[in-house]
């Protein structure tokens, strides 16, 4: 199964919280907050609370291409029955979507434990141009239901053209100064709405996680290199996703001016006549998969790799890693050809200029490796270069910095002779919804085993699992990564373990680690 096919909409379309005027709602469902009293919907014994505004305004209008805005003190009360609109993307895949985007979902049980509850966020993936809170697979009621203990929040944010275009260079650009990296200005600020009302709810702002996979998770390991945003969280998990999936100021110049030729436009004014479904319009083929946070020097460092390495996140606790087959499932989405024709365009515009020809060679050598099928060869290597050689980088570089890093290395196989370990595979499996799982279904008690280990990281800020809480009974000792032995948890269905990396070869440090300095090659 693809990952378009799990983003099905959960919320019937035109189906919008409305304020309360009347105070006919359930008192015992409602949560007060700096801007509204929020009323959940209660199914069995988890409440939900969809489509929590966590900014004053939405960016719509004059505020296209502008920071969010901060809330202010309301007295209102609201249903927060339904999901949101997702941000402006290609409608093949959510259509309930608009502007008006920033929102976020709570879940939690009715169970009172007396104790705050640790809080995991999660931050949605989709290569920083697509996806959304409020679909099927991230709908938070089962592991809700698992772990009553914890609390689940989604959140959105702008993406694409609306979320990471670099305007300021253009003759009335100046007054855009933040368009490059609105995105994860959006996360911050929905973590600050998080830090000061999820008590509310039960939840503890001193123990948030924030949680992410693919664009999701490069998010996650961004986070802690904005200024001002670590106060909001105190532990990441970050599948398949690093701060190599960046852009410089450069190669984000060069997108939007692609994009404005492409419109017909020369200013930012001239854009703010066109409709947002225009604008997305626009960038298809033009900016696909070219729009990235940039590492502009103010929002994000000009070096993320070199701050983790001197310490900036070294009070950040991770959980990370990466999949065996990243890139296979992009060879299964697009089909062998079009993938093909994707990595050929990608290695002409970006590897010719970029690399010295001692890495050509090396890049050679290394594709030349081990394969069958003639897509083999590009789906490794750039497996290796936007996901897997980033993920132990990123290890590599918060513990050279004195931080604490739990690393993974995840084996299971799909019943998809092409798809095998691919990025995304182990997304259904976390989230506790294997109706998602296409093919065989996988053990249960390994599903369960892999969510009760992100759960106590997020409770504890350590993984590791001891026999009365594991679910085959057997403890479980993730060790921190370190710089000699390189220890990961190798995740296989039926032997989870710890290894060292040189016995299970995640990376080829010779042949495609250095590709790293390149980020998104």
């Amino acid at each position: 199964m693809s990952q378009t096919d799990l983003e099905k909409p959960l919320f019937p379309q035109n189906s919008e919280n409305k304020q309360i005027t009347d105070g006919n709602y359930d008192q015992s469902l409602a949560v007060k907050c700096i801007n509204g009293t929020f009323v959940g919907k209660k199914d069995e014994n988890i409440i939900s609370y969809k489509g929590i505004p966590f900014v004053g305004q939405q960016p719509i209008g004059h505020l296209r291409w502008k920071a969010p805005v901060d809330v202010t003190p309301d007295d209102g009360v609201y249903e927060a029955y339904y999901f949101p609109k997702a941000s402006c993307q290609d409608k093949s895949v959510i259509t309930y979507q608009g502007e008006d985007c920033l929102y976020l979902d709570v879940w939690r049980s009715d169970e009172e434990s007396g104790k705050k509850k640790p809080v995991m966020v999660w931050i949605h993936g989709g290569a920083f141009a697509a996806g959304g809170a409020g679909i099927e697979l991230f709908d938070c009621a089962n592991l809700a239901k698992e772990h009553p203990d914890v609390i689940f929040v989604t959140i959105q944010y702008r993406l694409g053209v609306l979320g990471f275009l670099h305007l300021s260079h253009l003759p009335d650009g100046k007054d855009y100064p933040d368009s490059q990296n609105l995105g994860l200005l959006d996360q911050k600020m929905a973590l600050k709405w998080v830090h000061e009302n999820i008590a509310a709810f039960g939840g503890d702002p001193d123990n948030v996680t924030i949680w992410g996979e693919s664009a999701g998770a490069g998010s996650v390991t961004m986070q802690p290199l904005i200024n001002g945003s670590q106060q909001y969280f105190k532990k990441v998990i970050a599948q398949s996703g690093a701060p190599c999936q960046t852009s410089s100021t450069e190669e984000a110049i060069a997108a939007t001016n692609d994009f404005v030729e492409a419109l017909g436009c020369k200013t930012v004014a001239d854009m703010m006549k066109f409709s947002a479904d225009q604008l997305v319009a626009a960038g298809a083929g033009v900016v696909t998969l070219r729009l990235f946070p940039e590492r502009d020097g103010r929002i994000l460092p000009l070096d993320p790799w070199e701050e983790y390495a001197k310490g900036t996140a070294k009070d950040i606790v991770f959980l990370q890693g990466c999949n065996k087959d990243e890139m296979n499932c992009f060879v299964a989405d697009w089909e062998v050809e079009g993938f093909k024709a994707w990595a050929a365009d990608r290695k002409t515009k970006k590897f010719a200029h970029l690399l010295t020809e001692d890495e050509k060679a090396k890049i050679e050598s290394f594709c030349k490796e081990g394969a069958v099928e003639d897509w083999e060869p590009d789906s490794r290597l750039f497996g290796h270069s936007w996901f897997i050689d980033g993920s132990i980088k990123l290890a590599e570089s918060q513990t050279m910095g004195g931080g604490k890093c739990y690393t993974y290395f995840y084996r299971v196989e799909s019943s998809d002779p092409i798809r095998k370990s691919a990025h995304f595979e182990e997304v259904p499996i976390v989230f506790a919804h294997p109706e998602f799982v296409d093919g065989r279904p996988y053990d249960p008690t390994f599903s369960k085993t892999m969510r009760q280990m992100w759960v106590q990281f997020a409770k504890t800020g350590n993984p590791s699992l001891s026999a009365d809480i594991s679910p085959d009974g057997k403890a479980k000792e993730w060790p921190l990564y370190d710089l000699k032995d390189k220890q990961v948890m190798v995740l296989d269905e039926f032997d989870i373990h710890p290894a060292k990396e040189s016995d299970v070869k995640i990376v080829d440090w010779d042949r495609t680690f250095f590709l790293t300095k390149y980020y998104m090659l």
